[in-house]
């Protein structure tokens, strides 16, 4: 395993979707601060924060359900990505990267989740 959180590739690409909803989410209407736009901060600010802090646990099998936790958050951020669509809301270039992160995140979880269930078993 990495030494660091930081060396993880899931870490690194969750937190380069951290950067691009929050650069997204500047561009929503104002009355959305507390509505889709804290929404979409809070589930994207998630996933990094449990793939480090799950990172630091003592053992496998609670860095798997952290990994749980953050791809659940991917998931809220990809629908409510898909509303902000809906609604018109933000500069689509950003709205395009940020679901496209989204995405290549879920990949990545979901093979580290594959590969940490293969050791447990192991």
């Amino acid at each position: 395993m990495a030494q660091s959180f930081r060396d993880l590739i899931i870490w690194q690409k969750s937190m380069q979707l951290t950067v691009t909803i929050y650069q997204l989410t500047q561009g929503f209407p104002r009355e959305e601060l507390y509505g889709l736009s804290s929404q979409l901060r809070r589930a994207a600010v998630s996933m990094p924060s449990n793939i480090a802090e799950g990172h630091g646990r003592l053992n496998t099998r609670e860095f798997k359900q952290f990994l749980g936790i953050a791809r659940a958050s991917d998931f809220e951020s990809q629908t409510q990505l898909e509303i902000a669509r809906r609604l018109g809301m933000g500069e689509i270039k950003l709205l395009d990267l940020a679901e496209s992160l989204s995405h290549e995140v879920g990949k990545v979880i979901y093979a580290m989740v594959e590969s940490l269930r293969s050791s447990i078993q192991n």
